[in-house]
């Protein structure tokens, strides 16, 4: 059975960033009638905050991604325990007791040199009195996973063939001085006992995938299939990294973005096919190919949210936004010609408070110099209310017959009297609905 996985950190707010890595993973899941594992990656007890737990999972359920199981890696660390004390007894790992200082200085070194800035595996001439001696001065030291010097190969779900000389790599650091699993075991033991057999992350995570593949061989697993996504960009193909944090999902959520919305552009964004709004999940998962995307840097630019925003508005009905309507001060017996009214002229439901504004309150007139006139005489002409559908209609023949004006010079005056907008609604739909003039008939 297919079996995929989004491993997010409970350290802040999940991004558009993760977004990307979460939805290819349920789609690829949903798709294959598979499993989907939401699974904190809580290793950090010094970051990992139980508040940061609840927002993933608010900030999935509001998009409609739903996780079959929860897993938490901080209920897993006599795993990750029994799996290093496996590589031990291999020979596999290591203990390395070079400060960050001296391992800067190695690096630089091998760089003026024309090498590889490489762990040069130092530590594994040290005899047990030297360790013991380092330990007592330093404490614990970190445990490194020995690579095999050969190269590691696979076939990437998006970026093709790929082959990694794993002697240019360092011997990846596994466990920290202070006892604290990183991730790099933490998640091999898991996809590993877990069953999972996709993995889609950043491209980001190309080097750390070669040295997990071996240590999944080492500990005798199954290696899932593998695919990294590109990384997004700014509209102008800027870094968008140091962005991220202003592009929460929660903040969307604020801004009005419509979760069909943003799952619309990003299950496309990057790939060969047109970004399109969709109006459920199941089209987006039965549209969904992996091999479809390409490798590179994808550009986002979060104001290509609100017109699918405004989109996917017009597509609801009164009773898939009533709470929103009724939030805006419209009262239950208005709401369904208000609504009518307004879907098309919004592009988040925050808008609804300005347009029920007018309505109740009326705009400030926007009157030409010369329409100041024609205006006094049209309001003259203004039949008795109450107001429907048909009034607009009636009205401006009445006023085109005692003027001579038709077209845009009768229209566009009237609508920016009433409004104070040379765009808006049809003022057919609108008009019934100015409580101020309904007042006056």
């Amino acid at each position: 059975m297919t079996t995929t996985r989004f491993a997010p950190s409970p350290t802040g707010y999940i991004h558009v960033g993760n977004l990307r890595t979460a939805l290819m993973n349920y789609l690829i899941a949903r798709k294959a009638g598979g499993t989907f594992i939401l699974r904190i990656d809580d290793t950090d007890p010094e970051r990992s905050k139980e508040e940061y737990v609840d927002a993933i999972k608010q900030d999935l359920e509001w998009l409609g991604l739903h996780w079959d199981r929860v897993e938490r890696q901080s209920e897993r660390l006599d795993r990750y325990a029994e799996a290093a004390d496996e590589l031990r007894e291999m020979g596999r790992f290591y203990e390395a007791f070079e400060t960050p200082t001296e391992l800067d200085l190695k690096r630089k070194k091998q760089l003026n040199m024309g090498k590889p800035p490489v762990y040069d595996r130092a530590a594994l001439n040290l005899n047990d009195a030297e360790k013991d001696a380092l330990r007592a001065e330093r404490g614990n030291g970190v445990w490194r996973f020995r690579l095999d010097h050969e190269r590691i190969e696979w076939t990437d779900g998006i970026l093709g063939d790929i082959s990694i000389d794993a002697s240019s790599v360092s011997d990846p650091v596994l466990i920290r001085g202070d006892g604290q699993v990183l991730y790099t075991i933490a998640s091999v033991v898991d996809d590993t006992e877990m069953g999972v057999t996709d993995v889609v992350r950043g491209s980001d995570h190309v080097t750390n995938t070669a040295t997990q593949i071996q240590i999944i061989q080492a500990l005798g697993g199954t290696c899932p299939r593998f695919a990294h996504h590109s990384l997004l960009t700014g509209p102008q193909g800027e870094a968008l990294s140091k962005r991220l944090g202003t592009l929460a999902l929660r903040d969307l959520r604020e801004q009005g973005v419509q979760p069909l919305a943003l799952l619309s552009l990003m299950a496309r964004l990057g790939s060969s096919d047109p970004v399109e709004l969709r109006t459920e999940m199941a089209e987006l998962i039965d549209g969904f190919d992996i091999g479809r995307f390409g490798a590179a840097p994808t550009k986002f630019d979060v104001q290509d949210l609100f017109p699918l925003t405004a989109k996917h508005l017009q597509s609801l009905s009164l009773a898939d936004v009533a709470d929103a309507v009724a939030d805006a001060g419209v009262p239950a017996e208005l709401a369904e010609p208000f609504w009518a009214m307004a879907r098309e002229n919004i592009t988040t439901l925050a808008d609804l408070k300005g347009w029920w504004e007018l309505c109740l309150n009326g705009a400030e007139p926007l009157i030409a110099d010369e329409d100041r006139e024609f205006i006094t005489e049209a309001v003259a002409l203004l039949p008795e209310g109450p107001f429907d559908g048909a009034t607009w209609g009636q009205w401006t023949s009445a006023v085109k017959d005692a003027t001579g004006r038709k077209g845009k010079s009768l229209f566009m005056p009237l609508r920016k009297a009433l409004t104070g907008m040379e765009r808006g609604p049809e003022m057919a739909t609108l008009l019934p609905l100015l409580q101020v003039i309904r007042a006056r008939g």
